[in-house]
């Protein structure tokens, strides 16, 4: 079906961390016309709109949530472009997994993204936070981003044309179409590749992930990095220099793996989640006088 609505979802089902509430609905959109579908009932769902990827950066309160969660599943393989300068342009949709799309790009010889091995999360979701690991951020290799709003539809935007940084991108809609909705979906996006042997690739592949398998807790029900690294410094080791690598609280922790990953050991709350990030951060105040910003999304 184009468009699939449920009404009473339930957050902590919906995010690798597992916590959250119930929200109003959830809106899943697999083709165009899917699309124009939501359009047309989504003023009448009764709460603000919010895209949802794989929730692999959310950390969301356990109590309701007047939210329309709307997730894109244009998962389809990626497309490939030959361009006339020997790169390639791999047009890839906003379902598709990050993971699956490296794997793909892999088996075709298309170098750039090794970096983001082991990363989670679906190409919507990587774009809107500028995704990054290992020295690469997905915003270097946009080549430009199909975008959905509810009064303007479907509309390409340059990568020139938007504002990535740091965990962060914003397409400057301006004062144009889907601005008064305040609401946009990244449908697809398009990024420039280099050939390289995929033999080579794959070696990159495999030595970034027995990395960060070693100084992560891959497997664990996380939401990445809780918080943004400072200018000139790592949020990892100051927690962990103001001794709070493996604080927990109920069923949440800080990994005694990665002191910059908070997670859930089973049974965990939303409430203890955000208690032990304000003790995170007071710590590191207290010790070295620096604020820290979340990078994780928080739902309160």
């Amino acid at each position: 079906m184009p468009l699939t609505l449920t009404h009473d979802v339930l957050l902590k089902e919906r995010t690798t961390l597992r916590l959250g509430g119930p929200a109003l609905a959830e809106a899943v959109v697999s083709c165009a016309a899917g699309l124009d579908e939501l359009a047309r009932v989504l003023p009448g769902l009764g709460g603000r709109p919010l895209a949802l990827g794989a929730g692999s950066n959310l950390l969301a309160a356990d109590g309701p949530h007047a939210l329309i969660l709307v997730r894109a599943a244009n998962n389809a393989p990626a497309e490939l472009s030959n361009q006339p300068d020997g790169t390639t342009l791999v047009r890839a949709g906003a379902g598709l997994r990050l993971p699956r799309l490296l794997g793909f790009c892999q088996r075709a010889g298309l170098a750039g993204l090794e970096g983001l091995t082991g990363v989670p999360g679906r190409i919507g979701g990587g774009v809107a936070m500028n995704a990054g690991s290992y020295g690469v951020e997905l915003g270097s290799l946009v080549s430009r981003v199909r975008l959905w709003t509810p009064e303007g539809g479907l509309i390409w935007r340059e990568a020139k044309d938007c504002a990535f940084g740091y965990r962060h991108f914003d397409p400057q809609l301006g004062t144009g179409k889907g601005t008064s909705a305040n609401f946009w979906l990244i449908w697809e996006a398009e990024f420039i590749l280099r050939a390289d042997e995929p033999f080579a690739i794959r070696k990159r592949m495999e030595a970034n992930y027995a990395k960060k398998k070693a100084t992560q807790p891959v497997t664990a029900k996380s939401a990445g990095c809780v918080f943004k690294n400072p200018a000139g410094s790592s949020a990892g080791r100051l927690l962990d220099e103001a001794g709070v690598k493996g604080k927990r609280l109920g069923g949440m922790a800080f990994s005694t793996v990665h002191a910059n990953f908070l997670v859930n050991e089973g049974g965990g709350t939303a409430a203890e989640a955000l208690e032990l990030l304000e003790y995170g951060r007071a710590m590191v105040f207290d010790r070295f006088s620096m604020n820290l910003e979340t990078e994780v999304v928080v739902l309160q």
